[in-house]
């Protein structure tokens, strides 16, 4: 069974560029969403993980091995 959900948010080629914009920007937050990368507001991410649907949040962290760090996925749902 496939179930359709509609979101607000703005799409972006990679996690970097998702994660630069809402560094640059002070808004929004990066999520993966079916593989894909977007900047949604945080309402829209809670209201996502609310209704069930998996995504996962965009990070960057400080890793020894990554001088300009390391992007994780914190998965929800």
């Amino acid at each position: 069974m496939t179930i359709t959900i509609e979101f607000k948010g703005d799409e972006f080629g990679s996690a970097d560029e998702a994660i630069q914009y809402t560094e640059a920007s002070g808004r929004g937050e990066a999520i993966m969403l079916g593989g894909k990368h977007y900047v949604v507001e945080k309402a829209e991410a809670h209201r996502l993980g609310a209704a069930g649907v998996p995504f996962a949040y965009l990070l960057v962290i400080e890793h020894p091995d990554h001088p300009d760090g390391l992007v994780v996925t914190v998965p929800i749902n």
